[in-house]
């Protein structure tokens, strides 16, 4: 049984916060790219910059919107799992591109305060992964 599939926890049952199917779907698509990820052996800029754009930043982006939404959000241990998962199969799909095989150890909350600071999702992605390596 997948992360996405179970429901239960020590057989009482989890309660999510309203973002659960967001969350189970960004974790989804994450996990879905990342096991159909073919490296061309070319650095591909262009599919990294979509996976930080339109993978990690859709799930760093849910993040900060939960975080600053008018009424306190607190997420299931689950969610945080599958946060934590979306999170770096986007990292690493984006370094994948740039031809950097390395699984991260990124947490949404840290993505997120970089972001806060950047304001660019791409910085971010870079600054965490330190890929592709600034000289």
């Amino acid at each position: 049984m997948s992360d996405l599939d179970s429901t239960e926890e020590d057989g009482e049952r989890e309660r999510h916060s309203g973002y659960y199917p967001r969350i189970a779907d960004l974790a989804e698509a994450a996990r879905h790219e990342r096991e159909t990820f073919e490296f061309t052996g070319e650095t591909d800029e262009q599919r990294a910059l979509e996976y930080a754009r339109d993978g990690f930043g859709d799930v760093v982006a849910l993040y900060i919107e939960a975080r600053t939404a008018a009424w306190d959000v607190e997420f299931s241990a689950r969610e945080l799992r599958l946060l934590h998962r979306a999170t770096n199969d986007y990292l690493s799909l984006y370094t994948r591109c740039h031809g950097v095989a390395f699984d991260t150890d990124v947490t949404v909350r840290e993505a997120a305060e970089v972001l806060l600071k950047t304001h660019n999702i791409v910085d971010t992605a870079q600054l965490v992964t330190k890929v592709p390596s600034r000289d």
